[in-house]
């Protein structure tokens, strides 16, 4: 996932950028409103990340100017400030979440997961990683070595995957998102689904499904 951060606070930018693409983000990082607008065109971000008083073009007008180019982009405001006015200001222009300074960068992911789940999840039906597509309405994996038919469940368990790339996921959170709870049963399952995904994915030297040692699993991007 490609994320827009725009925070004048050097060395705070500095520490939520590192943050989030440890966490598996592909992040633009912005000093100002004019260069986050700039970078937005290459970028093509999934989410944007924005502060609100920031030099030569503040939150509120880029916000502005990305819902009008375009209009389903998703948003965060950031502020030092706590008045009632500017979260008014800021939902009315259609932010999804408003986060007061100072915060735990952990809080961030968790909100910027929970509205990329509820956006994409609705509105995305095609999830890409080097050169292999899921089409997951249709329940088709296409890879260089052609298409496949998946099930529902290998679906789902992908999309999870290919949503949170080179992001460390552990054997818990897979179970709990993808089948609702945490059992050793469930677990042995997951481990034949995740058998079955490595040979689907085995054609494109482009990614690789690790199992992470006593932990979980990880979709890597190579590059």
């Amino acid at each position: 996932m490609k994320l827009l951060l725009a925070e004048d606070d050097i060395d705070f930018g500095n520490i939520l950028s590192q943050y989030l693409s440890m966490s598996g983000f592909e992040v633009t990082l912005a000093r100002n409103g004019r260069e986050a607008w700039d970078k937005y065109h290459n970028a093509s971000p999934d989410i944007c990340v924005l502060d609100i008083m920031m030099p030569e073009m503040d939150g509120f007008t880029l916000a502005e100017k990305l819902r009008a180019k375009d209009p389903g982009i998703p948003f965060i405001f950031l502020t030092a400030k706590s008045m009632r006015e500017d979260m008014v200001r800021g939902l009315r222009l259609g932010a999804d979440d408003y986060i007061t300074k100072p915060f735990d960068p952990e809080m961030l992911l968790l909100r910027i997961n929970n509205i990329l789940r509820r956006v994409y999840s609705i509105a995305e039906d095609e999830y890409t990683i080097s050169g292999t597509t899921l089409r997951f309405n249709a329940l088709e994996l296409l890879t260089p070595a052609g298409k496949e038919k998946v099930t529902l469940r290998e679906a789902q368990l992908l999309r999870h995957l290919m949503m949170n790339r080179n992001k460390p996921l552990t054997r818990e959170q897979i179970l709990t998102e993808i089948w609702g709870e945490d059992d050793y049963f469930l677990g042995r399952s997951m481990d034949v689904f995740i058998s079955r995904l490595r040979k689907y994915l085995a054609s494109d030297p482009g990614i690789s499904l690790r199992t992470l040692r006593g932990m979980g699993f990880v979709l890597e991007e190579n590059k």
